[in-house]
């Protein structure tokens, strides 16, 4: 289905190049994602990095989990430690990889002289809140424990995700925060899942939006969650950081939000920001013009160029490569 949205020009004609994404079919979508994935990674350009996977123990009684490493070549172990970018995929909870920001991370990567790590989480239905969290959680805690060996500042730790992964960045932060875990210095979170009621102005409206829209979201939160157990009392913030209060968000890292202007989860990040800073917590949001969920495909785009700037610049900042 194709919106009748007022889409940036570049965005709406590269629409119809773009894949439809519907998970009421979960293995159909997972199939042609990996398909499309398959593609994109033959054509990555990984010049100037060295990646590497490294396996780490998982949370109790679950399985290790996979780190994507990242490193600079221009900065080889041995020299000064890295500030690290610590990463996690998006996909509605249910989709996704590490494959699936790879070309990002690479970039991030190269121009920020950066340790960029991905974790590889379990997806739901097979593994439900609080899986992917937790492994979020034993992926971040193994890097700062092995620190030195590494190469890399415990100190100087961003945060990144993007949809369901920025909704299980703020999470993280939560947690961090309450276990006494990783000290996380930064959380960048762009088009965030955060509120599994669905309750917004724009979670209502977009019902019709590409790539992502009402339909999906709600798909994606009963598989995450359980569909008896959305929007019900028995969400905790850890689950859907929407639902924290004020007094709950206190002491977290500064915050960088950006949300798609036609998506339905851009007023739940809007939303997040504002109650941020009711907390004290140094917080700023961009609102990216004539956008849609998933629009940071369309890397041609001249909204999507200077969005992509901008974050990179607000995480070097973030990191002191600025």
């Amino acid at each position: 289905m194709r919106s009748s949205h007022t889409f940036d020009p570049e965005l709406a004609a590269a629409l119809a190049m773009m894949p439809e994404v519907d998970i009421t079919d979960l293995p159909a979508a997972r199939a042609a994602q990996a398909r499309q994935l398959a593609a994109a990674l033959a054509l990555s350009d990984s010049s100037g990095v060295d990646v590497g996977e490294l396996l780490v123990p998982g949370p109790p009684g679950a399985p290790d989990v996979m780190l994507r490493v990242y490193r600079p070549r221009c900065r080889p172990r041995g020299t000064d430690p890295l500030p690290v970018v610590y990463g996690i995929h998006g996909g509605g909870f249910v989709l996704g990889s590490p494959d699936v920001d790879h070309d990002w991370n690479l970039l991030l990567c190269r121009e920020l002289e950066v340790l960029v790590v991905s974790v590889d989480y379990r997806l739901a239905p097979e593994h439900p809140f609080p899986a992917a969290l937790e492994d979020c959680y034993a992926g971040l805690c193994a890097l700062t424990e092995h620190a030195a060996a590494l190469g890399v500042r415990a100190d100087r730790i961003a945060l990144w995700g993007d949809s369901a992964g920025a909704g299980l960045a703020a999470a993280l932060t939560l947690l961090c925060r309450d276990r006494g875990g990783p000290a996380v210095c930064f959380q960048h979170l762009c088009s965030p899942a955060l509120d599994d009621r669905l309750e917004t102005p724009s979670a209502r409206l977009f019902t019709d939006t590409p790539v992502w829209n009402r339909h999906n979201a709600r798909l994606s939160w009963d598989a995450y969650l359980g569909s008896d157990v959305r929007a019900t009392a028995a969400v905790p913030a850890y689950a859907a950081p929407a639902r924290a209060t004020a007094g709950a968000l206190t002491g977290l890292p500064p915050a960088y939000i950006s949300v798609m202007e036609f998506d339905p989860l851009r007023d739940e990040g809007v939303d997040y920001a504002h109650a941020l800073t009711s907390a004290s917590v140094p917080t700023r949001i961009r609102m990216l013009p004539g956008t849609f969920h998933g629009a940071w495909a369309v890397e041609h785009a001249a909204v999507i160029r200077n969005a992509t700037d901008e974050a990179i610049d607000v995480l070097g900042t973030a990191l002191g490569r600025r």
